[in-house]
Formats: C-alpha cells, sequence, structure tokens
C-alpha cells in the first residue's frame, strides 16, 4: 500500500517511475470488498484520508466497502478502568474507518495503471542493488538491471532491499503473536472500535460493515504465543464463546466467520532511512505493535512526505537521490516513527505488567484520563494523525 501510494504521488506529478512487485498480477478489481470482508485490515486516520482522496482512490474505496468508527472504547479487564473518545471531541466527523487492506491497494492500483508516468514491473523479483552512474541500479532474477537515480524500498518489515543495501535495524520480539479473524455479533456494534487489555494482551474488536449491517467486526488479539496457539486450536464454537467473554460479552454473541491465524509481532526499526540514491519507507523502515492500528498510517505518511521533499528537489533542479534531499524527508519523519513507536512499547510494558500495584495505577490513570479533556485531546490528535508538520497532500 504505501509504495503504491507512493508511485501515485510522484506519477501524479509525472515523475518517471518503475514500480517491481515480485507478485504475477494485480488484484482483481471486480472481487475485492466483495463477499466476505479480507482478514487484514487497517484503520485508516482522517489524515490518511485525505491522502487517498487527493490520490482519486478514495472514492472507489468508499464505494465499495469502507467501515467508519465514530467512537473507541478502550478498558482494563482485570479493573474498572475505562477510557472513552468520541469524533465529536477530536473535532472530525469520524475518528476513522476501518479498511481491508486489499480495498486500498486494490483502489490505488486502479489509479496506478492510468497514470502514463508509471511502470508496472510484475513478476519481478530482487536479486541484487549496486551502484551505477547518476544513481543505482536494481538486478532482478530474470536479468534485468534497472537503473534510477533513486531506489525506494517499500518491501516490507524484513526488505531484502533493505538487507542489500547493508543497513542494519533495531529489533525487538514483543513476545507477542497477533491472531486475526473475522467474526460476527449478536449486537450492532454502533460505529465503536473496542479494546480490551487482558492479561495474556490486547483485543481489538474492530467495526465492519457489510451489506449495510454493523454486525460484524474484525478481531486482532495480541497475546502470548503458548496463548495464541491455544485459541487457533478451538472449535469455532469456544472461540467465539472465548471471544465474547473476553469483552464481557459487550456484543452478546460472537460467532466466527472465517478460520483464524496467527503471526509474530516483531518491533523494527532502521537504523537510518536513507543512503545516497536509496530511501526506506513504511515496514521497510519502522514496523510496530498493532496496538493502536497506526502501521499503515505512519508508512503513508513516509510517502506523503518523501514525495513532497523530491518534487520541491525536482523543482530546484536538485538530484532525487541527493543524500541532503533524503536527509530532509529522514529528519521529518524519523522522530514522529520513534515517537510512536516508543510510545506503543511503553503501553504494551504497562498493560503487560502484572504487578497489584501497576494495575491500580492503570485503573486510576485510565479513570483519570477519561475526565481531563487536554489530555483526551492530545491522545485523540495522535490517534486521528493530525501531529507535526503535516505534507501538504494531508492537510
Amino acid at each position: 500500500m504505501v509504495g503504491a501510494a507512493l508511485a501515485c504521488l510522484l506519477g501524479q506529478a509525472g515523475v518517471e517511475v518503475a514500480l517491481v512487485d515480485a507478485r504475477e498480477s494485480l488484484l482483481d478489481h471486480e472481487a475485492v470488498g466483495r463477499g466476505r470482508p479480507g482478514m487484514r485490515v487497517s484503520a485508516l486516520t482522517p489524515v490518511s484520508q485525505r491522502l487517498l482522496e487527493r490520490l482519486g482512490a478514495w472514492e472507489w474505496m468508499a464505494a465499495r466497502r469502507i467501515s467508519p468508527y465514530r467512537f473507541m472504547q478502550v478498558w482494563e479487564a482485570e479493573g474498572s478502568g475505562e477510557v472513552s473518545f468520541s469524533a465529536e471531541q477530536a473535532g472530525v466527523a469520524k475518528l476513522g474507518h476501518i479498511v481491508e487492506n486489499d480495498v486500498t491497494q486494490a483502489a490505488l492500483e486502479r489509479r496506478l495503471v492510468a497514470l502514463p508516468s508509471v511502470r508496472l514491473l510484475l513478476g519481478a523479483r530482487v536479486t541484487g542493488l549496486t551502484d551505477a552512474e547518476g544513481g543505482r541500479c536494481v538486478h532482478l532474477a530474470d536479468g534485468r538491471r534497472l537503473v534510477a537515480p533513486l531506489v525506494v524500498a517499500a518491501d516490507g518489515a524484513r526488505s531484502p532491499l533493505r538487507e542489500l543495501a547493508g543497513i542494519e535495524t533495531r529489533q525487538r520480539d514483543t513476545g507477542h503473536r497477533a491472531m486475526v479473524t473475522t467474526v460476527k455479533v449478536a449486537r450492532p456494534h454502533g460505529e465503536v472500535a473496542r479494546q480490551a487489555f487482558l492479561p495474556t494482551g490486547p483485543l481489538a474488536f474492530l467495526p465492519l460493515r457489510l451489506n449495510g449491517e454493523s454486525d460484524h467486526c474484525s478481531i486482532v488479539w495480541s497475546t502470548s504465543p503458548e496463548e495464541a496457539e491455544r485459541l487457533l486450536g478451538l472449535a469455532p464454537e469456544a472461540l467465539g464463546e472465548a471471544l465474547a467473554a473476553a469483552i464481557d460479552h459487550r456484543l452478546g454473541e460472537v460467532t466466527v466467520v472465517d478460520r483464524a491465524v496467527a503471526f509474530p509481532l516483531v518491533q523494527r526499526h532502521a537504523e537510518r532511512y536513507v543512503l545516497p540514491g536509496l530511501a526506506l519507507v513504511g515496514d521497510a523502515a519502522h514496523s510496530i505493535h498493532p496496538l493502536a492500528g497506526q502501521g499503515v498510517n505512519l508508512g503513508l505518511m513516509d510517502a506523503a512526505v518523501l514525495a513532497e521533499e523530491l518534487l520541491a528537489a525536482r523543482r530546484r533542479g536538485a538530484a532525487l537521490g541527493d543524500e541532503r534531499v533524503l536527509a530532509r524527508y529522514a529528519r521529518r519523519r524519523r522522530g514522529d516513527n520513534a515517537g510512536m513507536l516508543a510510545l506503543m512499547d511503553g503501553f504494551r510494558l504497562l498493560f503487560g505488567a502484572r504487578h497489584p500495584a501497576l494495575a491500580l495505577a492503570r485503573n486510576l490513570g485510565m479513570g483519570a484520563v477519561d475526565r481531563l479533556t487536554p489530555l483526551k485531546r492530545l491522545l485523540l490528535q495522535q490517534a486521528t494523525g493530525h501531529r507535526g508538520r503535516l505534507p501538504r497532500t494531508c492537510r
């Protein structure tokens, strides 16, 4: 999604872009967003929405399937601490939208194929990265070589390009695995994103709207590897009962409607975002615990800021791969990303601690946050993406 968004931003401005993708074909636009929801979803902020609107992708997404949420409820399962947020408190129409990743990707691909300056290279796998006159050379498995003033790695948390460039990462295994699935609930979710902090880790019920009905949720349960294995071994009926009990039956009976899968949660942050002729964006630069659903939003901001700096450099006649140009991107994004990584790690450690005194402090703290409007407003600015110097395409 992040690489596609960056290619769109540059392509719309007439920059020649080659988008290299190992997939053999694009997504089937007719099938995406139909029937059962995709298992991987993102909570897109209003700031990310504005970017996707500028790219001409949001209208198609909205016509296909997006699920708005206007409220958030967060509570401590082992106590009475609870805090609620609303769009009205944040001064926005919606706090965000839960959107299947495939819907966002398909919408961006529809834009990409319409941009004459963007060339899609599908079924192409990168095997090497070397210096070249005036830039970098990317070596493909089929023998082709691509030379450009700038190569951007948007190839995920275990980025092969990052490794080829020799950029190290600071890596921390969170000790959690994320179990994801889709459920149907007996009571309407009311456009509320719910998150319970359980002794084994946070559980999120993210509201989905299917066929006009508010009776489905996407589940992200971050828990210990042992508990994840236990949950995956349950029959669908038993898993539904466990999910309902974990949120105090707030949505009534829970029915699992898709298979459940789990994946390890490893937090990474690249030691460097840029080298001459090379930049990292999205998960290639930073991967974050899904606690607050900020991963893709941080990546989309990377794309928007990098595009803004590159287009400004082009207007000045500067080389796009100049390290001074890329350093401006790194300065604008590294602090925000590092701050969010630290914040999520702090939340994970705080709510993962089982000491009675810390449990009491958490409950008292959540109650205090719920009563302190200025603090809630600050947290809402973080949650909706309204922080720092936003790129022009996101204002």
